[in-house]
């Protein structure tokens, strides 16, 4: 029987990050993935395959272009589902590449097959041939990830009805399409198929959807996406989904009925724990199939069994996941780390793409901080008008008892990459001054920090050190 010092069950990037670590510290680490290939859900259904998705179809359609062009323009005139999953492939075959390097090079060992706890310290792997073998360890990392929430009256087919991991396989691209979710997986695969002309309903049952995004951003985001031809029905529960072959059609609670080509079902995902047998250690999830842990260690209630990654629920992002996964390792093998800081940036990889990081206007005033706001709009910049674009925007939030950052929302081109400005800012406890004292690159997209920074500071009282003393007052 092999025994090691952690075994991680699940290759995405909690258990990669956690797997790495803890053969960098020196200590026997297996990796089980029940898959053929290492990676999880980032690699395969999840992250990189939808941004490389989003990718192929702004530059194959001419998206970016458009402004100067006009909407009819197209890089390329007839766009297949061909098109877009040839890149996707390539992309996947390099991920998985360099993670088997990245493993054999740390001397990370891998296990295809499938995990289940026998006890505390030991797993029975089993693998696609049915040969089963026990395995030991001191402690264990859970990064299963996730799969797509299926309910019962949704009739997938894999050829007309998807879920957002059959999505990948698309056929062909439809002429119209309904996204029933508007969660960030829904949007983002409903925009980015809306990039590409097709006539797309998005349905959300609440009266609102991403509640965590400032809303000022969402008010301007919806607003766009409207432009670009989406139809966005909120408010109104789906009671019935019929596949009538030459069409899908819903009926919702209000009583309307939206036909279209093929439909994504992308309201919200499970815990992938239900193999695992974890009442066999005593754990349980929640209904989502999600496992509780401290999230400061990602210790479960049984103190060696670790959880990291989308498994453990919000914020449910491959960036968070990564860190995760190695502070879990530390913790498990006894080896002080730095802490986690408290800011991260949340992305969502939409057409415009939104990113935030810090507090929302409705958090700031939910905890009573008096503050002022800046904005600026990439219309303002030089570089916007060298890109064409049209829309999108910056919008900061300052305190104006300490004159710190509180927040920043982006929304526009490059909003994903602009956002560690912000990052870095809050968690060195920076101050609006900062944006003022500094210079920006000229003429580039985050010039709109030193824009809001001033839309902010100039509506601010001006603090003493700033105020000029007249020839009188020196006397």
């Amino acid at each position: 029987m092999s025994r090691y010092d952690l075994i991680v069950i699940g290759s995405g990037p909690a258990g990669k990050s956690a797997a790495i670590q803890a053969a960098k510290l020196h200590r026997k680490v297996l990796i089980v993935e029940r898959n053929l290939r290492v990676g999880g859900v980032s690699v395969h259904t999840g992250t990189i395959p939808s941004k490389t998705l989003r990718e192929t179809a702004l530059n194959l359609s001419g998206w970016r272009e458009r402004s100067f062009y006009g909407r009819s323009y197209r890089a390329q005139e007839q766009i297949k589902s061909e098109d877009l999953l040839a890149r996707l492939h390539k992309t996947l075959d390099y991920e998985v590449d360099v993670l088997e390097y990245q493993f054999t090079r740390n001397r990370v060992e891998m296990m295809q097959g499938e995990a289940k706890f026998i006890d505390k310290n030991s797993i029975e792997v089993t693998a696609l041939d049915g040969e089963t073998c026990v395995l030991e360890s001191e402690s264990f990392l859970i990064s299963t990830g996730t799969r797509p929430f299926r309910p019962d009256y949704v009739p997938f087919n894999g050829t007309t009805v998807f879920d957002s991991d059959g999505l990948l396989d698309l056929p062909s691209i439809p002429r119209s399409l309904i996204v029933i979710g508007a969660g960030v997986i829904g949007v983002e695969y409903a925009t980015i198929m809306a990039s590409l002309d097709v006539r797309v309903t998005l349905v959300e049952p609440r009266d609102s959807f991403l509640d965590f995004i400032d809303k000022t951003l969402i008010a301007e985001f919806t607003q766009q996406i409207r432009e670009m031809g989406i139809d966005l029905r909120l408010g109104s529960k789906v009671e019935v989904v019929e596949d009538k072959g030459e069409f899908v059609e819903i009926s919702m609670e209000n009583g309307r009925h939206v036909r279209a080509e093929m439909l994504l079902f992308a309201a919200g995902r499970m815990g992938a724990t239900d193999a695992l047998n974890l009442k066999a250690v005593g754990l349980e999830t929640d209904h989502r199939g999600r496992i509780e842990v401290d999230h400061t260690t990602y210790q479960s209630k049984v103190p060696n069994i670790y959880a990291a990654g989308d498994v453990i629920g919000f914020p449910s992002l491959a960036s968070t996941s990564l860190q995760q996964g190695r502070v879990a390792a530390c913790h498990a093998l006894d080896t002080p780390t730095l802490p986690q800081s408290p800011w991260f940036p949340y992305g969502i990889y939409s057409v415009p793409e939104m990113s935030t990081c810090g507090m929302s206007e409705e958090e700031v005033q939910g905890r009573d901080i008096p503050y002022e706001v800046g904005v600026a709009r990439f219309s303002e910049t030089s570089r916007g008008h060298i890109m064409g674009i049209e829309n999108g925007m910056l919008k900061m939030l300052v305190s104006l008892k300490t004159r710190r950052l509180l927040g920043v929302q982006i929304m526009g081109e490059g909003a994903t990459e602009l956002i560690h400005i912000a990052q870095a800012v809050l968690n060195l406890k920076g101050t609006v001054d900062y944006f003022i004292e500094n210079t920006f690159n000229y003429p580039t997209l985050a010039e709109a920090y030193k824009i809001a920074g001033l839309d902010a500071f100039n509506r601010m009282p001006i603090p003493e050190k700033y105020k000029v003393k007249s020839p009188k007052a020196k006397k």
